[in-house]
């Protein structure tokens, strides 16, 4: 098995070279964003260890750039950046695990040793249908070159919508993926939220993309143009 370590401080980068080549696995080291993204999209690795904050391309824009170019391969952020909101980005992003420093490396190996047995599925962080691009990472919606802005409720019907592309979906399926048990209201509070979409996503660029199934739900496709 053959690790990439992507860690700009020297002493931190060799003891983790040590400590995975005792672990049994060929190890390469780079020492920036720009070097580690280099070997990777170059070399076949079953993991790579990613440091955040790196000179040239921090460890989150390098993740983001492997995920863009379709590489799969299991990532796990190594960081000294604890907070919340840095880990939330790191995984949204696409790296499978977060580890902050300081570490127990048995905990570290054992981590890797989970990522690896899962291999490297391919996971497309963003969900493309037709024109339509969905970023469930950023939240972001666009239509072609176009930015859609929608409210965070929007989205998780659009969300819910793209992953089951192609497929009629009720709306008891939609309220049970997008609304907590909490919700008691009507089951028609879903024919609100497709009209807004509809509104925001279909209208202002005459197409057709969210379509009704009579009697049985609706169902998120490429979309033809409306000819009038």
């Amino acid at each position: 098995m053959r690790i990439l370590v992507v860690e700009d401080d020297r002493r931190m980068a060799e003891l983790l070279r040590r400590g995975l080549v005792g672990e049994g696995y060929a190890v390469d080291v780079a020492l920036d964003g720009l070097w580690g993204l280099e070997l990777a999209l170059e070399n076949d690795y079953d993991a790579l260890v990613l440091d955040v904050m790196l000179p040239q391309l921090n460890g989150f824009r390098l993740c983001g750039r492997l995920r863009e170019a379709g590489m799969w391969t299991p990532v796990l952020m190594l960081t000294a950046k604890d907070g919340e909101y840095d880990q939330a980005e790191g995984l949204d992003i696409g790296a499978d695990d977060y580890v902050t420093k300081p570490f127990s490396f048995i905990a570290l190996a054992a981590r890797l040793r989970a990522l690896i047995r899962r291999g490297r599925p391919e996971r497309p962080s963003v969900i493309r249908i037709g024109d339509l691009e969905i970023d469930p990472g950023t939240r972001q919606c666009r239509r072609g070159s176009n930015e859609v802005t929608l409210t965070a409720r929007e989205f998780a019907v659009l969300e819910y919508l793209a992953r089951r592309g192609g497929e009629t979906v009720s709306k008891s399926e939609v309220l049970e993926h997008v609304w907590d048990d909490r919700f008691d209201g009507d089951v028609n509070i879903v024919e609100v939220y497709i009209s807004a979409l509809r509104r925001k996503l279909d209208a202002p660029f005459q197409r057709r993309t969210i379509r009704t199934v009579r009697g049985a739900g609706y169902r998120l496709d490429a979309g033809e143009g409306i000819h009038r």
